[in-house]
């Protein structure tokens, strides 16, 4: 079951909803933990019991870090690598074996038919934060087992982030409280997140599909940049519109989640894109990976030599391919490192920011063909044609790519993704236009997304889903 779905709408969430608040406030979290549950056992029914397992392995790993402190450090380790293995086997056991059998031309693992759990890197982290921040006594136990288990199952976040810190709701999972302010921000955040999802993701994935089904021979410079600018729009629209339904969903029934993007694309480095882009996934590695390795209080080459890790690691994060690990780890690491030594500075006192967005944009365009493509030859030969100014006829049917209404989303995705929300942001410190905003202008707006959205998810059965492969 996903947010964008007719039957989440019209069905679980209404009936989710009327039972919560109809509820007693003692039995709030188990309507919400029984609904979790069922929301995941809607498409994976199967690994609920992984889930489950994850839970109680944690909740005990949690028991005795804070009962036996002078061996809460190997409770932690054990709790690390249980939590690990069981992601690495699911998520990577394939691709590591298929290289290994490659590297020895001998087939000395057998490949298996696995299949990758929904949501398994999301709850994966989240619990790992919970039981690293116990060690590190930033946090209380949690010695009610169904609490932990809501906090790991929340149905908003379960599945496409963002990855919420135990801490970061430890107070709100047995005291919260939810007014019509709050109630009616959730909806609001909800209803820009599924526009987002449904109006604009949804048409860019329809192109970027097309143009990548078909063979590079087919293809020509203008093209695959179509299909590149494309991507670039709808990923950002498919992981913000997902990530701001989590959101409005959580501020529904009293959660205060955090926010996990900030206008990327507007961003004047690589560094600044990476504190704007899922930010929660950033903020954990940071907290977890980069700091413990020593972060930048070692020396400059063993920063450079942690970044590198850190960007690796959040390259195999998002999937088990050559694909991710380039992306990540060579790409971005190699970019990053440079902006250390040198071209940080360049950038900041550079007057012309223009060129600033210009350079940013252009390797964030790049790096998506490599998160796209299918296969690493596929993404090198892809970046290869769209600098090599190939203008040659191709003999592919245009209108099923591109016609009045695709130009609009288009030009709508551009102006949404950085421009339009500046100037939103600016009309909610004048207070006069922010009344008149808020009362007229965004209602109007938000009935017209929900109706546009409603009216999409009814006339067509095009609705992917790209966290499948987390």
């Amino acid at each position: 079951m996903v947010f964008s779905s007719m039957i989440f709408l019209w069905l679980f969430l209404p009936i989710v909803l009327i039972l919560y608040f109809i509820s007693n406030n003692k039995f709030k979290n188990i309507i919400l933990l029984l609904s979790s549950l069922l929301f995941y056992a809607w498409g994976e029914p199967k690994y609920i019991i992984l889930m489950l397992i994850s839970i109680i392995m944690n909740y005990i790993f949690g028991m005795l870090i804070d009962k036996y402190r002078k061996k809460d450090k190997l409770f932690l380790t054990l709790a690390i690598i249980l939590n690990l293995g069981l992601l690495g086997y699911f998520k990577y056991y394939n691709f590591f074996t298929t290289n290994i059998n490659k590297i020895f031309s001998h087939e000395m693992f057998g490949v298996k038919n696995i299949i990758l759990p929904i949501g398994i890197s999301f709850y994966t982290f989240q619990i790992l934060s919970y039981v690293i921040d116990l060690y590190r006594r930033e946090i209380k136990v949690q010695k009610n087992i169904f609490n932990l288990a809501l906090y790991v199952s929340f149905f908003p976040q379960l599945i496409a982030g963002p990855i919420v810190k135990y801490k970061d709701i430890e107070d709100e999972i047995n005291d919260r409280k939810v007014d019509l302010e709050l109630f009616a921000s959730g909806v609001r955040k909800f209803v820009y997140g599924l526009g987002k999802k449904v109006i604009l993701a949804n048409t860019l994935a329809l192109i970027v599909d097309t143009i990548y089904s078909y063979d590079i021979s087919q293809l020509n410079t203008p093209i695959v940049w179509l299909a590149a600018i494309s991507y670039t729009l709808q990923i950002y629209f498919d992981f913000s519109g997902y990530s701001d339904m989590a959101i409005g969903l959580g501020r529904m029934f009293g959660f205060h989640f955090p926010e996990n993007f900030n206008l990327p694309y507007i961003s004047q480095s690589i560094t600044e894109f990476w504190r704007r882009w899922h930010i929660s996934l950033s903020t954990w590695f940071k907290q977890y990976l980069y700091i413990p390795l020593g972060g930048n209080r070692k020396g400059k080459i063993r920063t450079y030599i942690n970044l590198f890790i850190v960007f690796f690691a959040t390259g195999l994060w998002h999937g088990a391919s050559w694909n991710f690990v380039v992306w990540g780890g060579v790409f971005y690491g190699t970019i990053l490192v440079i902006e250390k030594l040198f071209l940080k500075k360049l950038l900041d006192k550079n007057k012309f920011k223009v060129l600033n967005h210009i350079y940013v944009m252009l390797i964030v365009i790049v790096g998506w063909v490599l998160f796209r493509a299918e296969g690493l030859s596929k993404a090198l030969d892809i970046i290869r044609l769209m600098f090599s100014f190939d203008f040659k006829t191709i003999y592919i049917f245009m209108p099923t790519i591109i016609n009045k209404r695709v130009i609009l989303i288009l030009l709508s995705a551009i102006i949404l993704c950085g421009p339009a929300q500046k100037i939103i942001l600016s009309l909610h410190n004048k207070e006069k236009l922010k009344k008149f905003y808020i009362n007229y202008f965004e209602t109007i707006t938000i009935l017209l997304v929900l109706l546009i959205s409603i009216s999409e998810l009814v006339a067509s059965t095009y609705n992917p889903f790209i966290y499948f492969r987390f």
